[in-house]
């Protein structure tokens, strides 16, 4: 593997991204897919791309939780990553790999914020300060370079975000001043395909024999699932049984918010004034599980059918994924932004269900009423 090119240029050194894209790639290169290797640009943290270039780009995945019932608990090596980069301190060897024939993919996993541009940046700064800023400096390097064009596959979890980050980056462009044959490059040439991404991944688990020895150990759910747009002229990535090529994949935005998130919602309010702590406490109660079970087959699911695929076999996962006894998933978390959260994830399906079916749906009356009287902080 280490003969093999660096074809991906990826911006974020975080967890998430090494359970998932990088652990994919490094797969489908022992299978001998030759995907190549991935450049890691770290942009805020810590010293992660330190430790990563220590390692020699290797670390170790724990996989734990169940999978068709059965208890998973494995580790999975990773060494697809090349060498890490800081970009505020090798910008300059960002921009040559920009320029570099073998590259062919950018990826990004930035924060809640990553897209938000900062009104005192300069496309003269090395680096910029944005996330979107600096990716059109790579691309520019890149044009300007005459090499080819890139498919660019963003991974945060917003709806249509390579649409949205390809429209900050063109607008950018412009207001830069930027050639505008740069601009229709960026436009045309490049290919920006819209992702789901849904994993759980926390940090290492302090009972395993690798933790203290590996500094980048991390640990993961055994689901994966990636979502990824096809569209012409795309640069073919990975083959991976977790990777649903679709031509859209706002369905499978539709599917996560309303069975994944909304059985979080609607969990959290039933075992709140119970006192419960976690995900993995309120399952082990019978009647909550029952009730969840329930709701989630006779109303949340029905509404779904025929509108994307298989919610039934999604909900299921979904249980099974809430049931995992090796992670602490606490109901405090799922409380941010509640009401919010109600309003996307569980009153659409209420309006639906009675929109379809004709009748009010039992179940999600009932927590709904029962939401209007809980004090969630």
């Amino acid at each position: 593997m280490t003969q093999l090119p660096e074809t991906i240029l990826q911006f974020g050194a975080g967890r998430f991204l090494r359970a998932f894209v990088d652990l994919f790639v490094h797969q489908a290169n022992q299978h001998g897919q030759n995907v190549g290797r991935i450049v890691v640009v770290q942009s805020t943290g810590d010293d992660r791309a330190g430790l990563l270039n220590t390692g020699g780009g290797k670390y170790h995945v724990v996989v734990r939780g169940l999978e068709n019932g059965q208890v998973v608990d494995r580790v999975d090596e990773v060494a697809s990553i090349s060498r890490a980069l800081v970009a505020s301190q090798q910008w300059h060897d960002v921009l040559s790999l920009a320029r570099s024939p073998d590259l062919r993919f950018i990826v990004s996993n930035t924060t809640e914020a990553g897209y938000n541009l900062v009104p005192a940046d300069r496309f003269d700064l090395a680096p910029a300060a944005s996330f979107p800023a600096k990716l059109l400096q790579v691309l520019h390097a890149r044009f300007v370079a005459q090499q080819p064009a890139l498919t660019i596959i963003p991974c945060e979890l917003r709806e249509n975000q390579a649409d949205v980050l390809r429209g900050i980056v063109t607008q950018l462009a412009r207001d830069w001043k930027l050639p505008p044959e740069f601009v229709d490059w960026i436009e045309q040439k490049c290919v920006w395909l819209n992702t789901l991404v849904d994993r759980i991944v926390v940090g290492p688990p302090a009972d395993h024999p690798l933790f203290g020895k590996d500094p980048l150990l991390i640990m993961a759910e055994p689901f994966a699932f990636f979502a990824l747009q096809e569209k012409q002229g795309a640069a073919p990535f990975v083959q991976h049984p977790a990777i649903r090529r679709a031509p859209d994949v706002l369905p499978y935005f539709l599917r996560k918010v309303r069975i994944l998130n909304g059985a979080h919602t609607a969990l959290l309010i039933k075992a709140w004034p119970r006192k419960f702590v976690t995900v993995k406490q309120s399952m082990a109660d019978p009647a909550l599980s029952s009730w969840l079970e329930k709701l989630l087959f006779d109303e949340i699911v029905p509404t779904l059918e025929g509108r994307v695929e298989d919610p039934q076999g999604f909900a299921r996962h979904t249980l099974e994924r809430f049931r995992n006894p090796f992670l602490e998933h606490k109901l405090a978390d799922i409380a941010l932004h509640h009401a919010t959260k109600v309003k996307v994830r569980l009153e659409p399906t209420a309006a639906e269900y009675e929109k379809r079916f004709g009748k009010t749906p039992a179940l999600l009356t009932e927590v709904l009423a029962e939401n209007a009287k809980l004090s969630i902080p």
